[in-house]
């Protein structure tokens, strides 16, 4: 007999899989589009083809069997990847030290539970709302450190709501702070995370994410964007002209696709620059005729009020979102982060 709980497996494996079924059967295109970044549903379908190959080892009881000796793999090991099929014992001593690191930070995760924090970053100025449509919500804010000594920033949205979405942000939270410090470009970051949780029986969803570098000293800002909302950039030019970049998706949501897809991008900052971060709670909020807030709405409430503090610009979009909402009740998690590049940096 396994010595696994297949049942509690088996059941994982069906509550990621409707996920990804449910955002492909009805997500609207623009979300698809958003979340999937630079790939296309056929790469979802591809994870998909992964998690029904591992409920068909489920079924005929042979998941976890060692293709080398045919006994069961640890169950640790199969927990972090449930594609796992040869024992640790089988590995070579670099690659047994790189699992056994994995495992630990793995256990690490899952017992993680961590509030939301609003740092204060030197080069920034910065003012933050958060509320969730439920007691407790899958949206996060963060502001850490990489390799080299850079800042950082991210914002990430779970599919789902509630306890089990606020549990796997938790998760993905804290995995981030851990694995930020392992790298200097946010891509790297991005596809560490993804290969962390992919395979991992207890991630049962996808997550949106947006991790940021800050570089003081060149004016540069760098980004990977994983299937989340695309951010604004507000910038003035010397003209005195405004213009608005979207910050794109560079690769799919984290947990969607099997392969690493994410890439990094850079663009110039400049004293003055804004730069909105958002979740889709914030485009996505709909009035009594049932239209979008939306990205153009957005996009000129931030023109209208560029040169105000950062902290009256999040109060403008949270009226805006109230007044435009007919005061009706949150239908998803809003969080707005508002950053703006000071004469320091």
């Amino acid at each position: 007999m396994a010595p696994y709980d297949l049942d509690q497996i088996e059941a994982s494996l069906h509550e990621k899989q409707q996920q990804v079924v449910t955002f492909l059967e009805n997500a609207p295109k623009e979300k698809q589009k958003c979340c999937l970044g630079t790939t296309d549903t056929l790469i979802a379908e591809v994870h998909l083809g992964v998690i029904e190959d591992t409920l068909e080892r489920v079924a005929d009881k042979t998941l976890g069997i060692c293709r080398v000796c045919h006994g069961y793999v640890d169950e640790k090991l199969l927990e972090m990847d449930y594609t796992a099929s040869v024992c640790l014992d089988h590995y070579s001593a670099d690659e047994r030290r790189r699992l056994e690191y994995e495992l630990e930070l793995s256990q690490v995760v899952q017992k993680a539970m961590l509030p939301q924090q609003t740092p204060t970053v030197p080069g920034l100025e910065m003012a933050v709302f958060s509320q969730p449509s439920h007691i407790i919500g899958g949206d996060f804010f963060d502001f850490f450190h990489y390799q080299d000594g850079a800042f950082g920033l991210a914002i990430a949205d779970v599919a789902g709501h509630g306890v089990s979405a606020s549990l796997l942000m938790a998760s993905l939270q804290t995995a981030l702070r851990m694995l930020a410090p392992l790298h200097t470009q946010p891509a790297d970051l991005v596809n560490h995370l993804n290969h962390f949780f992919i395979h991992n029986i207890h991630f049962t969803s996808f997550v949106t994410l947006f991790a940021g570098r800050l570089e003081p000293e060149t004016h540069t800002f760098s980004y990977s964007n994983a299937g989340h909302n695309p951010p604004l950039l507000h910038r003035t030019q010397a003209n005195g002209k405004p213009r608005t970049l979207w910050l794109a998706p560079t690769g799919p949501a984290i947990g969607l696709v099997e392969q690493n897809f994410h890439t990094t991008r850079t663009t110039e900052i400049a004293p003055g620059d804004l730069l909105i971060l958002y979740t889709d709670g914030v485009t996505e909020t709909m009035n009594g005729q049932r239209e979008l807030f939306g990205d153009e709405r957005l996009a000129e409430l931030v023109h209208q009020q560029a040169n105000q503090s950062v902290r009256e610009v999040v109060q403008a979009l949270r009226q805006a979102l109230t007044l435009f909402s007919e005061d009706q009740p949150l239908v998803d998690d809003t969080t707005i982060v508002v950053s703006r590049f000071n004469h320091h940096v």
